[in-house]
C-alpha cells in the first residue's frame, strides 16, 4: 500500500501515531483534550486522527500544535527516518540527532532553552541558572547536570529520575556531541 495515501496503513496512520505520542508526551488523555479545548477537539475525533482512520486537515493540525504547544512540523512524521520513540522536541526533530549512550552525563544546551517556552521552559530555567550562579559557571552555551540536581531536574519535568533524561532529550534540550 502507498506510504502517501489516507488509509491506516498509510501517511494518516504515521501522523496518528505522532499525534498520539506527543498527546501522551503531554500527559493527556483524550477526555482531557477535549476538556481543555473547550470542546474544540472531540475526544473521538482526535482518536480517530490518532489511529490513522481519519484524516486532520492542515488547519485543524495547525491549531491542534497550537494546542500542544509545539511547532506544526513536530506532528508530520519524517518520510523515510526511522523513529528512536523520542515523542517531542520544541526546536528539532531528534529523529534526526544522535542519542546520548545509556548512563552517559547530562548536558544541557541552554541556547536551545532559550528557545522554549511555557511553564515547564520557565521553571528549568530558573533552575539551571540557580545552578549557574552556585557553581559561578557562566559559559551560557551548556551546562553538565550532576547526580544531586538529577531529582530536582526530574520532579520539575513531572518525571521519574529514569525519566528526565528522556524528557530532556524529548525537549530538544540535550546536548549531545557530533560525531565528525
Amino acid at each position: 500500500m502507498d506510504d502517501n495515501d489516507n488509509t491506516p496503513d498509510g501517511y494518516s496512520r504515521k501522523v496518528g501515531e505522532r499525534l498520539r505520542a506527543i498527546r501522551r508526551q503531554k500527559r493527556l488523555s483524550l477526555q482531557e483534550v477535549e476538556a481543555n479545548s473547550a470542546q474544540e477537539f472531540k475526544a473521538s475525533v482526535l482518536g480517530a486522527y490518532e489511529r490513522g482512520e481519519r484524516a486532520i486537515s492542515v488547519p485543524r493540525l495547525r491549531k491542534l500544535a497550537a494546542f500542544y504547544s509545539v511547532p506544526v512540523d513536530q506532528l508530520l512524521p519524517i518520510e523515510g527516518a526511522p523513529d528512536f520513540g523520542v515523542e517531542v522536541d520544541e526546536t528539532i526533530d531528534l529523529r534526526e540527532r544522535p542519542t546520548r549512550a545509556a548512563g552517559a552525563a547530562i548536558t544541557i544546551d541552554l541556547t536551545k532553552l532559550e528557545k522554549l517556552s511555557g511553564p515547564e521552559a520557565d521553571m528549568l530555567s530558573r533552575y539551571l541558572t540557580m545552578i549557574q550562579v552556585q557553581r559561578q559557571d557562566f559559559n551560557g552555551r551548556v551546562l553538565t547536570i550532576r547526580r544531586d540536581d538529577l531529582q530536582a531536574l526530574a520532579a520539575i519535568l513531572g518525571t521519574g529520575i529514569d525519566g528526565a533524561a528522556p524528557r530532556l532529550d524529548a525537549l530538544g534540550l540535550s546536548f549531545v556531541p557530533q560525531k565528525l
